[in-house]
């Protein structure tokens, strides 16, 4: 495995201070969660993707939720004390988080949202998500993620 270049996740944790581990998929063309979590011989459960929302206040929030599930939009405006969400358009993302879809991470953000983990990460010692960089994923413990982002625990999928 290549070393890789730091991306600002992984300069993060580094300056908490926070263990992790990097898992590179770099060299393959999954796209997918289900796809990534094959290659890297991970529990797709385990693995977690980053969702980008938008309250009917204009209110944005995060969610992060394990690959193979949907958000359940009425329990994500319910953890948030919305009365609607829907997720944010493709192209608003970079502009708003600094991340393209597929690279998007719930660590260094443009801009700190509400942010909500789905509750089934209790379960895992570590958990992996998006480095921040297309190819990357880092792995580390769901309470770490909720100790360096604030976030609240919730049930999100059905």
């Amino acid at each position: 495995m290549k070393k890789p270049e730091k991306t600002n996740v992984m300069r993060l944790l580094d300056q908490q201070g926070l263990p992790y581990a990097v898992h590179d998929y770099s060299h393959t063309d999954a796209l997918s969660g289900a796809e990534v979590a094959a290659v890297l011989g991970q529990d797709p459960e385990r693995v977690f993707k980053t969702l980008v929302t938008v309250g009917r206040s204009g209110q944005h929030y995060v969610f992060v939720i394990p690959v193979l599930q949907e958000l359940n939009l009425r329990l994500a405006a319910a953890a948030a004390g919305e009365k609607s969400i829907e997720m944010v358009k493709s192209k608003e993302l970079l502009p708003l988080t600094g991340y393209i879809h597929g690279g998007c991470s719930p660590i260094g953000m443009k801009k700190r949202f509400p942010t909500f983990l789905e509750e089934s990460a209790v379960l895992y010692d570590t958990i992996l998500f998006s480095a921040g960089k297309i190819g990357w994923q880092v792995e580390l413990s769901p309470d770490a993620l909720a100790r360096l982002v604030p976030c609240q625990y919730a049930e999100l999928c059905d």
